[in-house]
């Protein structure tokens, strides 16, 4: 791989809010779920799980409960074929060990990275995502059967984005957000 290539991947990750009605293949949403699989994790606990939801029906009542309320969010959630569900699970002993000690969730930082890779892997397979924090998560549970005592972390439509055009990317300056040697 060139250097510049996995610099280009991130230019052209972006979070999709439209989509086309064209369906995500099998063989795609496999090699996602394997991008994320292959993410690192403390004390390689994996502290995740990945619901898939294809039935028209059920994602459409998944999609209902990322939107609504008193602020109109996320109705372009419909427009995707296929929302994945990302569910923390609970993390090895080990890594439990290493967040009492360091007063750190990692699972979390795991699930953030499982989660971009998923999403990478998406972009070289042509199709947009959307990682989402704002949904219904009793709302979710219930629909997808998931226990109560577990977290629904995020919330990734995934499909062909409606709108081909990558936009530019408004980030701060590399001077802003690192120095070297201090603070």
């Amino acid at each position: 791989m060139e250097p510049q290539e996995l610099l280009n991947l991130f230019l052209q990750r972006q979070s999709v809010r439209g989509y086309s009605s064209e369906p995500v293949s099998q063989e795609s949403l496999s090699r996602c779920i394997e991008a994320a699989r292959l993410a690192p994790s403390a004390c390689n606990a994996q502290p995740w799980k990945f619901v898939i939801v294809k039935d028209p029906e059920l994602k459409n009542k998944v999609a209902d409960a990322t939107s609504g309320g008193i602020l109109p969010m996320n109705h372009f959630t419909k427009q995707a074929p296929v929302i994945v569900v990302m569910v923390r699970e609970k993390a090895n002993l080990s890594s439990r060990i290493g967040q009492t000690l360091k007063n750190k969730d990692f699972t979390l930082i795991d699930n953030g990275i499982a989660a971009i890779q998923f999403c990478l892997q998406a972009t070289v397979e042509g199709l947009g995502t959307c990682i989402m924090g704002w949904f219904n998560e009793k709302k979710i549970k219930d629909l997808l059967h998931i226990p109560s005592y577990k977290r629904v972390e995020l919330i990734i439509p995934i499909g062909h984005p409606a709108d081909p055009i990558i936009r530019p990317k408004i980030r701060k300056n590399t001077d802003q957000i690192s120095t070297v040697d201090s603070y």
